[in-house]
């Protein structure tokens, strides 16, 4: 079973040709050539390359690339924007091109929180049409993220990140867990899956962070693990931990068999995407 990373970030160091909107914290640049060397020297087979909206917003260009160079390694998501008119246009081109394997939704402050909102419901009416996963950053909203799936059951919604807020910096919040009940109550829309992305950041112990496998049992129980993505959400998470840390504890934790490993690192990711890194 290869082992996939569920998110990763890729880009340039900031030049007129593609400027950055913002600054997200991370290294000064980060290649496919980096990402794919990383992820070599500790056995990472694929990931799921995530355009990075900090700093490209809409666009996804240089995911594209990174992918186009790096074809048997990288599928790629793009965000979109529920407020634009013609976002379903938007994802019926996005759907057509090769690798790529689901959209974003950042629900940002500018992005409704009716879960009836016309705008959200295009996108995931459109994601549908075009068997594509709806992947959302949406801490702070998972009660929303509940009754789109509602609405919406056709449409393959990915919570991100656990569905609660890391930090960039160390240390990690006092309660990081605090809205795991939310999270958990998710489990019961078929349609919804969860990324394990990140989830050392929101450790108090160092490596091998013992302290996140309580909780993460708790999702791993409620969701199963066929809906649970292991990932790193590397670019973001390089202040608190190296791309090996966040890799190997998985491998050296005692609370997983290596069928549910191979699961969660990759099996899922399979399953709800439909992609998988081709064999080197």
């Amino acid at each position: 079973m290869p082992v996939i990373d569920a998110q990763v970030h890729c880009y340039e160091r900031n030049h007129p040709g593609r400027p950055w909107h913002e600054v997200l914290a991370g290294p000064p640049e980060v290649t496919g050539a980096d990402m794919v060397k990383a992820m070599n020297e500790v056995g990472v087979d694929g990931a799921l390359l995530v355009s990075v909206f900090t700093m490209y917003r809409w666009d996804a260009s240089y995911a594209l690339a990174v992918r186009k160079a790096h074809p048997d390694r990288f599928a790629v998501i793009k965000p979109v924007d529920p407020n634009d008119p013609k976002v379903a246009e938007t994802i019926a081109e996005w759907a057509k091109m090769d690798g790529t394997v689901a959209i974003r939704i950042m629900m940002r402050p500018d992005v409704s929180t009716d879960a009836a909102d016309p705008g959200i419901n295009r996108v995931l009416a459109a994601a549908a049409r075009h068997s594509l996963p709806v992947n959302l950053l949406c801490w702070g909203r998972l009660e929303q993220a509940g009754q789109m799936a509602a609405r919406n059951p056709d449409t393959q919604l990915v919570i991100d990140h656990l569905g609660l807020q890391q930090p960039f910096a160390p240390p990690a919040p006092p309660q990081p867990w605090a809205d795991l009940p939310k999270l958990l109550a998710l489990s019961a829309h078929k349609n919804v899956a969860v990324k394990i992305t990140g989830a050392c950041t929101l450790s108090h112990q160092p490596f091998p962070y013992k302290d996140i496998w309580d909780p993460l049992a708790k999702i791993f129980d409620s969701f199963g693990l066929d809906r649970c993505l292991w990932g790193t959400d590397w670019t973001r998470a390089v202040g608190l931990l190296t791309y090996r840390q966040g890799v190997e504890a998985f491998r050296v934790t005692d609370r997983l068999s290596d069928g549910d490993r191979a699961m969660l690192m990759g099996g899922a990711l399979q399953k709800i995407y439909g992609w998988a890194p081709k064999k080197r």
